[in-house]
């Protein structure tokens, strides 16, 4: 490993947080990238991080370090991009970060059909439900929910995402008939949360299409998407989900839509991010295969409800 590699090191130490995150990801003994740090320090002459058993900070030397070795990451990273430019065919390394459940719906799926057409093409997909830093962390492509406020990145639409208010039959069979926005803010619901977050709060038209509001009542909190739908589908609980959440569970008859009259405000899109105009072959026909699998028009996870075109005011 040379100076230049060893200063990267640094880098990554300092945004996973640890040597251990490090050595997991590299596949080394921790030690190896201890002894890597110590000598970047031997060579600069300074003290680079300050380690404890339990934690790692950053020196004012160290500090600054780490703005020399974003820069030359950000040098790098340019560096390779215009080389790609120049490839008939693409090839080299592609890293792409996206929200969990999209990712292991259909970005995955979009990795296993790429490197077939393009086995040239090494992929390096991460999951991750923060907003990531494309630029700052060195991604080719990011996947979001919701239209960027960055606007220094390219952004490409992906496809639409809304939103339904689901719950099982055994749950309709002991609360009966859910017909009002009352009768639904008081029966117990399974929301997303994470710190900082609570969605229990959905916007609607009314009748005379003014906009309101629906809050619910919050029984069950979990950082997982895939536990809220889990959660409603068990029976204890109604949920709002988003339509890309929903599999078979509609059509096979685990979760019915509710309340199918009200006009929910749309939850947004997915959105493919990435720093530059002129980007990589590689990047632009990655995102083209995305969208196939997705669906160019309508998305594919609509068709897993029948009739949703008509629903919760969608053909308004």
């Amino acid at each position: 490993m040379d100076f230049s590699s060893r200063l990267l090191l640094l880098l990554e130490v300092v945004e996973l947080g640890s040597f251990t995150k490090v050595s997991d990801q590299r596949n080394v003994d921790r030690s190896v990238i201890s002894k890597h740090i110590t000598r970047l320090e031997r060579e600069l002459g300074v003290r680079l991080l300050n380690r404890t058993t339990r934690s790692l900070s950053l020196t004012a030397a160290g500090n600054e370090m780490m703005n020399q070795a974003k820069a030359l990451r950000a040098l790098l990273n340019e560096t390779h991009r215009l080389a790609q430019n120049y490839h008939a065919e693409p090839k080299g390394l592609l890293r792409v970060s996206s929200t969990t459940l999209f990712g292991r719906q259909f970005v995955q799926q979009a990795v296993v059909a790429f490197q077939k057409r393009y086995p040239e093409v090494d992929i390096e997909l991460r999951l991750d439900d923060r907003v990531v830093d494309i630029v700052g962390e060195g991604f080719d492509i990011g996947i979001r929910v919701g239209k960027p406020k960055n606007s220094r990145l390219v952004i490409r639409k992906i496809a639409r995402d809304r939103l339904l208010i689901v719950a099982s039959p055994a749950f309709i069979e002991t609360h009966g008939t859910i017909n009002t926005v009352e009768q639904l803010e008081a029966l117990p619901a399974a929301v997303y949360a994470a710190p900082g977050l609570l969605l229990d709060t959905f916007g609607y038209r009314d009748s005379q299409q003014e906009h309101q509001h629906l809050k619910l009542n919050v029984a069950y909190r979990v950082n997982d998407v895939e536990l809220i739908k889990k959660a409603a589908v068990a029976g204890n609980m109604l949920a709002v989900v988003t339509a890309q959440m929903i599999e078979n569970e509609v059509l096979d008859g685990r979760l019915v839509p509710i309340m199918t009259t009200l006009h929910l405000d749309d939850f947004g899109s997915f959105f493919a991010v990435y720093p530059h105009r002129d980007a990589p072959i590689k990047t632009t026909l990655f995102i083209d295969t995305l969208k196939t699998i997705v669906g160019q028009e309508v998305p594919t996870w609509e068709r897993n409800i029948p009739n949703f075109s008509a629903l919760y005011g969608g053909s308004k």
